[in-house]
């Protein structure tokens, strides 16, 4: 029987692999995507036109670069400030819990 099995198989898979439902004298069709694009653009006359602010985002782009530095640089040092006040009062609360020497 394991035998059987064990040519049985090979041929199973061979003649799965053999069929297919493509059809290959069916003729070829536009996918449905473009289809749609098309029929829009039927009306469409003018001409593509070069835009002159298109490299404009370099510009953009290292202005907000220096002010997020900056902004991160203050918040940084409005970090390490409220860690130095937060430092003193911890202090101050330590100094006012200590007992006093006698």
């Amino acid at each position: 029987m394991k035998k059987l099995a064990l040519v049985l198989a090979p041929v199973t898979f061979a003649l799965a692999a053999c069929g297919g439902t493509d059809d290959a004298s069916t003729t070829a069709e536009a996918d449905t995507v473009e289809m749609p694009a098309d029929e829009a653009m039927t009306g469409v006359t003018a001409e593509p036109a070069a835009d002159p602010s298109a490299n404009a985002t370099a510009e953009a782009s290292a202005a907000a670069s220096e002010a997020a530095t900056a902004s991160a640089q203050e918040a940084g040092e409005n970090a390490a400030d409220v860690a130095a006040r937060a430092q003193a009062a911890a202090d101050a609360a330590d100094a006012a819990t200590e007992p006093a020497p006698q």
